[in-house]
């Protein structure tokens, strides 16, 4: 009978398998494939590998179960073999193994994106880490390995899944990208901290990086916490060789890290992707004359050291824009598109017309319906610069990935922009762009939690900001939203990561913005209205039939239907804005007044009105 994990632990060096992926596709498994349901389409050749790797030595063995989670799965259409497809990848592994080797269960990330950053909630995502560690336990492993986690809030959510699913030990490792940090910068000296509060026995790093990279975040984690620590970098940075992504370190290299993860205290040492038997089989040899070091005892945590969080800052102290909607005054906004190429004169001109007329913020869109135009960004600084009118500048998530989001709102922060309107943004229209992809990394609330962490001093790594942002944030909301519940569901956790205040989409109808308003009755942020002065009935009429989520009723068809073209249309649907905005007026914190078609006049008429 085998040493349990705990006892392989207390008595020296545990030497875990490497790659699986990798060994599959050599093996003329193509990567369209579902890797893990193999483990019922071909058991036997999971299997083979599993023997390799035992024969190269390997203390313990990793199940073929990287990705088999329900949502991983049920991209293949196998979400209902789960349990079959882990319970099977427990069993070829036992199969294999015998009494004298380990199993370990593999578990992998989900594949979609948890709070704060996406919408899956904290508990479906550790539910389904549950799920996956029943089905490992009850095919017979021995313990869990977490591995290549990139979102330490998402490996808490697996710790303490498979903690409510099984007792049997758990190996955490999150992964590096280049630079040593995690993939959202946090440390691992941090990273490593949080694992051991939240319950792993071992913690570590794996794949993405090659031995030099990883050894530099043991060491840090070393100095940080006393649990066993654990290795499997990759065979070094994958490289393009005529169309092939090969991994380059030999196992001779690999054996010479080997020897200095064990010096730096490494109890649990493997490999990742592109490491092979051979691979396994020269750490073997070079670790029979190894001894793990003796690891001092280590420092004061991090956490220990650094300043206490900052709060966010305070609403009115944010923006000129942000003491008016709290002190209770009534905001004017008008929304100015960019423009479609790199001159900005005619805005700017347009700008200050706006500016003369006393409104409190300029509200530029990004990239409105998915057309390309120029940055919102840099327009917000330069009409902000040329008019002293604050900008309330769109954000969207559709074209950047959470890195660069990160970037661009320092950046903005620094050109001296404070208002920020958190929207996830447009598909991408085929028709105009066919070769353009989408990101979105997070939508509107993961934004909405980035944007608030940066004024609370985090980045999104846990990192500190010093000093931090002082952005006011606004979200979107659509009072007409075809499926109501799910619009004011997620206008809930908008308000809970953080958002100051609400603009919606246009309103046409009254009593749809009524309908609102009651169910978000003591949800406590500002609301301003969305309005927009119609130009034409065959404007309306787009509208209504073509924008998703805005309702122009029947009455404001008519009325646009029966009004004479050219400026008289265009008083009419200023009229019409002008009797909605007195209806909504004792209701709304402000009002954001589009411009159809650049006719900014028709904004200025109808905030120029008096008693509104």
């Amino acid at each position: 009978m085998a040493r349990s994990f705990r006892e392989m632990l207390d008595g020296g060096i545990v030497l875990f398998d490497g790659g699986m992926g990798t060994e599959l596709y050599e093996r003329g498994i193509f990567i369209n494939r579902c890797f893990d349901g193999i483990n019922l389409s071909n058991p036997s050749l999971v299997e083979h590998i599993h023997r390799e790797y035992i024969l190269a030595g390997a203390d313990c063995i990793e199940t073929n179960t990287f990705g088999a989670n329900r949502f991983k799965l049920k991209l293949h259409g196998l979400d209902d073999r789960l349990a079959a497809i882990n319970e099977a990848g427990a069993r070829v592994a036992r199969a294999a193994a015998g009494g004298d080797v380990l199993v370990a269960g593999a578990v992998g990330p989900l594949g979609i994106r948890i709070e704060p950053w996406g919408p899956t909630a904290n508990e479906e995502a550790a539910a389904a880490f549950a799920e996956q560690a029943r089905a490992l336990a009850a095919g017979g492993v021995d313990l869990f390995v977490l591995e290549t986690f990139a979102d330490i809030n998402e490996i808490r959510q697996a710790i303490a899944g498979v903690r409510s699913a099984s007792d049997l030990p758990v190996v955490a490792q999150m992964t590096l990208q280049a630079d040593g940090l995690g993939l959202y910068g946090t440390e691992p000296a941090a990273f490593a901290r949080r694992l051991c509060e939240w319950g792993a026995d071992v913690v570590g790093v794996n794949c993405s990086v090659g031995p030099k990279i990883m050894l530099e975040a043991i060491e840090a984690m070393a100095r940080v916490v006393d649990r066993p620590l654990s290795a499997q970098p990759n065979a070094g940075v994958p490289q393009n060789v005529e169309g092939r992504n090969m991994y380059l370190a030999s196992p001779e290299y690999f054996a010479e890290y080997a020897r200095r993860f064990a010096q730096a205290g490494v109890r649990v040492i493997g490999g990742c992707c592109g490491t092979t038997p051979a691979h396994i089989r020269a750490i073997r040899d070079a670790l029979r004359t190894v001894r793990p070091r003796a690891r001092a005892r280590p420092g004061a945590p991090p956490a220990e050291r650094r300043r206490p969080r900052v709060p966010a800052a305070p609403r009115p102290g944010a923006s000129a824009l942000g003491a008016k909607i709290v002190s209770g005054g009534f905001a004017r906004i008008v929304e100015v598109v960019p423009p479609l190429g790199c001159d900005p004169s005619r805005i700017l001109e347009a700008a200050r017309c706006i500016a003369a007329g006393g409104v409190d913020a300029i509200n530029i869109p990004d990239s409105p319906r998915s057309t390309s135009r120029m940055s919102p960004l840099a327009l917000a600084v330069l009409l902000q610069n040329a008019t002293g009118v604050e900008s309330l500048l769109h954000y969207c998530c559709r074209d950047r990935n959470i890195l660069g989001i990160q970037s661009d709102l320092l950046g903005a922060h620094a050109l001296g922009l404070r208002n920020i309107l958190c929207i996830t943004g447009d598909p991408v229209r085929a028709a105009s762009y066919p070769d353009a992809t989408a990101v979105f990394d997070v939508d509107s609330i993961g934004l909405t939690n980035v944007v608030a962490g940066l004024n609370r001093g985090e980045d999104i790594g846990g990192r500190e900001i010093d000093p931090p942002t002082s952005f006011l944030i606004g979200v979107g909301v659509n009072p007409g939203a075809p499926n109501f519940d799910e619009e004011i569901r997620r206008f809930e956790w908008k308000i809970k990561a953080g958002a100051d205040f609400a603009v919606t989409q246009p309103v046409f109808d009254p009593a749809v913005f009524h309908r609102f308003r009651e169910r978000i009755s003591g949800k406590g942020i500002p609301v301003i209205a969305g309005i927009w002065p119609l130009a034409s009935y065959r404007n309306a009429e787009f509208l209504n039939n073509e924008i998703p989520g805005i309702v122009v009723p029947a009455a404001v068809l008519d009325r646009m239907r029966a009004a004479p073209t050219g400026d008289d249309a265009i008083r009419e649907g200023v009229m019409i804005a002008r009797e909605i905005l007195e209806e909504l007026r004792p209701h709304v914190a402000g009002v954001q007044v589009s411009a159809p078609f650049g006719r900014y006049e028709c904004a200025l008429s109808l905030l120029g009105d008096r008693r509104i």
